[in-house]
């Protein structure tokens, strides 16, 4: 189960970096809203890039903190640039990794969120799922199951602004079963 949880999770990252799906469109040369990171982040990477990074897989280290297995790949300016994201802008523990999709529900009627929110709010998700792998206790385990839930359905929520009918949410519908966190 929790295998399929993971490339469930590598396919909306890839169908929402596909060129043309994301919620919002970035015009090259246009910074990103990145206050605080530096020069480097600005830029987003081509999306098959990323998925690549991402395909080649990440590791958890005993700090909590998600490195790319492939050295070769982390050596890559792409590489550093994805190591920074998840260094800075995903949360090491589920305290942190709870708020998330809290502070996600006040902006549900507002405009799409940012391409640097969007790839935030999916670097999120994606570490839930290491997490919840490295994770010994079925509590916890289930918490960050649930955490993961409730970050899909932002991803919903976000790709579903323009689309969906007013004042009816996107449903996971069938994928609920596959992110129930009961056996």
């Amino acid at each position: 189960m929790q295998c399929s949880m993971a490339r469930t999770l590598y396919l909306v990252a890839a169908i929402c970096l596909l060129p043309g799906v994301t919620p919002t469109q970035h015009l090259a040369g246009q910074p990103m809203d990145s206050t605080g990171m530096g020069g480097g982040l600005k830029e987003p990477e081509a999306p098959e890039v990323m998925l690549e990074l991402l395909w080649a897989g990440l590791e958890l280290d005993v700090t909590g903190q998600l490195d790319i297995q492939d050295e070769e790949l982390a050596s890559t300016r792409p590489g550093h640039r994805l190591r920074l994201l998840l260094q800075q802008l995903v949360p090491r523990d589920l305290e942190g990794t709870e708020q998330r999709p809290q502070q996600l529900q006040g902006v549900r009627e507002g405009p799409p969120l940012s391409p640097w929110d969007f790839e935030q709010l999916l670097l999120t998700g994606l570490s839930c799922i290491y997490r919840l792998h490295a994770a010994s206790e079925a509590e916890e385990m289930g918490r960050w199951a649930h955490v993961f839930t409730l970050l899909a359905q932002e991803v919903l929520w976000d790709l579903c602004k323009g689309f969906c009918p007013q004042g009816q949410p996107p449903s996971l519908g069938p994928w609920a079963s596959i992110l129930d966190p009961a056996p």
